[in-house]
């Protein structure tokens, strides 16, 4: 059995996969804003370093696998609060959890979106968010358009995880990501009941082989396969757990 880390474990996808962790044996250092061993703001920097520290005081013989879920919502939350969460709250404790992932040759699944491959992408905002300046992009998040931050965080840690996945994997850890579409968790629940996200929702849905949005459970099964040895030739690989949508809407995109 083995030790896991897991932020956003506190609802949604997150509290799906800790409870079929735990249910196999594994032991859980579980982050979260509340309801967590370890109550942190991933928002801000200290937030961040807090939760590191806890997490490798926690598990000081290192981690067999860390899953970064916490993240907030385009249509949800503030644009400027997306940014911080979604990018450097999941990049900043993958780094600083690197030597406990290094000690147990662990492995990585990032959350990404199948949004992030959508044609609206800010370039210098992209950039400052793979060069880790969290000053500059927030300056720039707040002039690109709203509502966009959420596909392009997520773009952005896509790119980065690819960018990475040699140096990572040369160091024992094997890293991946997931990209699901519409799922049915409380935070996009709102967006299918809203006046204004909910024909956007049913659009998308309506261009999926089954016509309907995921359950969490769907999510982490994938997720937890990532995490297995069977898919240990598996790295710098995003998969798409969306209905089939990307393989229709972009058909001849890879």
């Amino acid at each position: 059995m083995g030790t896991y880390a897991l932020t956003g474990s506190a609802s949604g996808i997150g509290a799906v996969l800790k409870s079929s962790l735990e249910a196999e044996g594994h032991t859980l250092v579980t982050v979260d804003i509340k309801d967590a061993d370890v109550v942190a703001d991933l928002t801000t920097a200290e937030g961040r370093q807090a939760a590191v520290d806890a997490v490798l005081e926690k598990a000081p013989e290192g981690l067999d696998g860390f899953v970064p879920l916490a993240g907030l919502g385009g249509g949800t939350a503030p644009d400027l609060l997306i940014t911080k969460l979604n990018y450097f709250g999941t990049v900043e404790l993958l780094q600083g959890l690197r030597p406990a992932l290094e000690k147990k040759s662990g492995t990585v699944v990032l959350l990404c979106s199948n949004s992030a491959p959508m044609d609206v992408v800010d370039d210098a905002f992209l950039a400052s968010l793979l060069d880790g300046d969290e000053t500059t992009a927030l300056q720039l998040a707040e002039t690109i358009p709203a509502g966009t931050h959420y596909m392009q965080t997520k773009r952005a840690l896509n790119y980065w995880m690819r960018r990475n996945a040699m140096d990572y994997g040369r160091s024992g850890i094997r890293m991946n990501a997931v990209a699901p579409g519409p799922t049915l968790t409380p935070m996009a629940k709102p967006l299918f009941e809203s006046k204004e996200y909910a024909p956007i929702m049913e659009s998308l849905l309506d261009q999926t082989p089954i016509r309907r949005a995921a359950e969490p459970e769907e999510i982490a099964g994938c997720i937890r396969f990532l995490l297995s040895d069977a898919a240990s030739y598996v790295h710098g690989s995003l998969l798409f757990i969306d209905g089939g949508y990307d393989a229709h809407a972009r058909q001849d995109h890879i």
